[in-house]
């Protein structure tokens, strides 16, 4: 049973009496420490009332006054901002991580992330760039047999193709895909590590175990 339950109101007021009596000439504020202090053991209203201050006056107090955590957040994300500034948007968490340390050793990343994204304060990447196209080789080239007519009116009479890149945690994964100029379906594709031919031979042939095109 806590201690709220187990005393009653006279008890309260004089265990609180007998123990604090020594606040009830200290300034309001000290004894709103203590309440805010003592609040898990007494309830509010009953040290507010036996250490002679108002309730509402108690609320004022701690509305106004931030805790000892809220002021450091505060200082940090003043100093996470200038780190950022500093970078010119570009410094991520870590590097962050490592100005905020300077004044703040013991800030974990963790916490350091939580005031980030409440403020909104995210890192400027660049875009990586892969080339995927190399013009300067000796193979033969295909005749242009499209020549720029796009629009085709029915389905599985002109397939294109084209290669693309995605950046994974294990490193570059190619894609090659087939679409249909008409339903603008991507009827086929196939991925790989490398972007050599068999990438887009296996994107074709997959293309043409689905739909099965006539053979003209």
């Amino acid at each position: 049973m806590s201690s709220k339950q187990s005393l009653g109101r006279n008890e309260i007021r004089f265990d609180l009496k007998k123990s604090y009596g020594h606040l009830l000439n200290k300034r309001p504020e000290i004894k709103y420490q203590f309440i805010k202090k003592h609040c898990s053991e007494f309830p509010i209203e009953k040290m507010c009332h036996t250490l002679e201050v108002s309730r509402s006056g108690y609320y004022d107090w701690t509305e106004r006054t931030p805790s000892k955590r809220k002021q450091e957040n505060n200082k940090i994300i003043k100093l996470a901002i200038q780190s950022h500034k500093k970078s010119n948007s570009i410094y991520g968490l870590d590097k962050i991580l490592k100005d905020v340390r300077a004044e703040f050793p013991k800030c974990s990343r963790h916490r350091l992330y939580k005031l980030q994204k409440k403020s909104n304060l995210y890192s400027k990447r660049k875009r990586k760039f892969k080339a995927t196209t190399d013009s300067n080789h000796k193979l033969p080239v295909a005749k242009n047999l499209l020549n720029q007519e796009f629009s085709i009116k029915t389905p599985v009479t002109v397939w294109v193709s084209d290669t693309s890149y995605v950046n994974t945690s294990e490193g570059w994964l190619y894609l090659a895909a087939i679409k249909d100029l008409c339903t603008k379906e991507i009827v086929g594709w196939a991925t790989d590590n490398n972007m050599k031919t068999k990438l887009c031979k296996r994107a074709l042939k997959a293309a043409v175990m689905r739909h099965r095109p006539p053979n003209e």
